[in-house]
């Protein structure tokens, strides 16, 4: 007994696809010309100074 065909597409074809439009895909965003902008934001990002901070830095010191 032999089971039927499918015409549609099947893993290894999808896995030819997929390893031939990944670097498509990253030469394209490459290409594009589009660049990214960081938003500046305030003080809120930086590290608060206090005693957990400084003990961290004196132990960290070589």
């Amino acid at each position: 007994m032999s089971t039927p065909k499918d015409d549609g597409a099947t893993r290894r074809d999808f896995l030819k696809l997929a390893g031939t439009s990944a670097p498509a895909a990253v030469a394209a965003a490459a290409l594009s010309g589009t660049e990214a902008a960081a938003e500046e934001t305030g003080d809120q990002t930086r590290m608060q100074d206090n005693a957990h901070t400084r003990a961290y830095f004196d132990s960290a010191r070589f």
